[in-house]
């Protein structure tokens, strides 16, 4: 659980990346039931800088979100296997609904999120923007999401069969 950082630990980590000329990439998500598509966004934001965060929504604040059926998988699972894929440096928890304190105290050269976000609904994108970075979104490739994996379970199971 080496990726797995707590805010304090990753201000030191984003400063001394930050000596060393390290173009970081800070993207976020509740990444509950991972599946190819998230994946694929990561290893896209990766090619984006050398470092890559991920800012991952913590069961509180998932359940703000998603409501409270949600999570699925709990935060210290997801973190687990979030800090395992190849393309993720670090993960940190956030239970606030937007990672906006996240942002601003690390401030990342490259803000990344999909691209169902417009440029100038990102959250944070002023903090990037006026400290010389940049925002961008990347486009998906597929039509994966843990809400139809969800909701293929169910039809499935719905019955007992």
């Amino acid at each position: 659980m080496n990726g797995i950082k707590n805010i304090a630990e990753l201000k030191k980590i984003r400063s001394n990346l930050k000596r060393e000329n390290k173009r970081v990439v800070f993207t976020n998500g509740c990444f509950d039931i991972i599946h190819a598509g998230h994946v694929d966004y990561l290893l896209k934001a990766k090619e984006l800088g050398d470092v890559l965060i991920v800012g991952m929504n913590s069961d509180q604040s998932v359940k703000k979100i998603k409501g409270d059926r949600r999570p699925i998988i709990n935060e210290r699972e997801r973190a687990v296997i979030l800090s395992n894929l190849k393309p993720v440096d670090f993960v940190v928890l956030f239970d606030e609904e937007t990672p906006q304190k996240l942002i601003q105290e690390l401030v990342p050269d490259i803000l990344v999120k999909g691209d169902d976000w417009k440029l100038n609904d990102i959250v944070g994108k002023d903090v990037v923007e006026n400290n010389g970075g940049e925002v961008k979104t990347i486009t998906f490739i597929n039509d994966q999401s843990t809400s139809k994996i969800i909701q293929t379970i169910a039809e499935r199971y719905k019955s007992g069969n």
